[in-house]
């Protein structure tokens, strides 16, 4: 498929997402028709609810497939082969797999989409550096104190802009169909991610290194969902563990150029305001 197909309508999966809504708004840059999958989209799309993937595939070229929350938690592996028998009855040519680095069940599924029949295209991916900004560490960002585990363990963190770019070249450009695995240019402790956000806000951004119970126990104790905070007790204690360190060049054998420096994206993000710390309300002139 090329954008100039007559055919050419890509299903983005998780377009309300870090990695979907980026997919989706630069195929929209291009004039590539996009339907967003979501539960809230105009074709609802729910993992939870097969009923409802065939109309969300109707004439649907090519998918860019994000799985919700993670490949890594129990069923993904069983709604993976389901969507993909579903994709390949609807008509649909391509398909391309955000998947994790390091992550047994992750290779389980990307094993089943190659044998879909489909053409099939799997982004490895690193850590999102945008967990800092749009997701699980944004608070500890605002509180100025980042209290995690494995503190002193390199991880290559990935922009999500990238990971993006090259999930768009290979839904629309043909050449595609294996595996990029990506990572930022040099990997950083998260000690060290957080000075380099310290850095780029003028804020102290101190790092805490606390033991995995002490970080679940603090995850459950804020409200988080049980689920939610088994996911990421795994994902520092098995992803996070070292095994991930090196960096890779898939950005650059996708797209020709070098990925974005963590240091660039901590200045990027610092000037949308995002990490701003919150107001007082003696700064907002509440009455004492």
């Amino acid at each position: 498929m090329t954008i100039n197909d007559s055919r050419n309508l890509v299903l983005v999966l998780g377009a309300t997402g870090k990695s979907g809504s980026r997919v989706a708004a630069r195929l929209d840059e291009l004039g590539v028709p996009v339907r967003r999958g979501s539960r809230s989209a105009a074709i609802p799309f729910d993992w939870t609810d097969r009923s409802g993937w065939a109309a969300a595939l109707a004439g649907v070229d090519a998918v860019y497939l994000s799985y919700q929350p993670d490949l890594a938690v129990p069923g993904a592996p069983a709604a993976i082969k389901a969507f993909s028998a579903a994709a390949q009855l609807a008509g649909v040519r391509r398909l391309v797999l955000l998947s994790g680095r390091g992550e047994r069940e992750a290779l389980e599924c990307e094993d089943i989409v190659r044998g879909s029949g489909l053409e099939v295209t799997i982004v490895r991916s690193a850590f999102f550096a945008q967990n800092f900004s749009e997701g699980a560490f944004l608070d500890y960002i605002h509180a100025g104190e980042m209290a995690l585990p494995n503190g002193d363990v390199p991880e290559p963190f990935v922009d999500v802009d990238d990971i993006a770019e090259v999930a768009v070249t290979a839904l629309t450009q043909p050449g595609f169909g294996r595996v990029y695995e990506v990572t930022g240019p040099r990997a950083l402790t998260f000690a060290e991610a957080a000075a380099e956000i310290a850095a780029a806000t003028g804020r102290e951004i101190a790092f805490l290194p606390v033991s995995r119970t002490e970080f679940t126990t603090a995850l459950l104790s804020y409200g988080l969902p049980g689920d939610v905070v088994s996911l990421l007790d795994y994902l520092f204690g098995t992803l996070l563990d070292g095994r991930n360190s090196g960096t890779v060049d898939g950005v650059r054998h996708a797209l020709g150029r070098g990925p974005k420096d963590f240091a660039d994206y901590a200045r990027d993000t610092a000037a949308t305001g995002v990490w701003a710390a919150p107001a007082t309300p003696e700064l907002v002139g509440a009455p004492e």
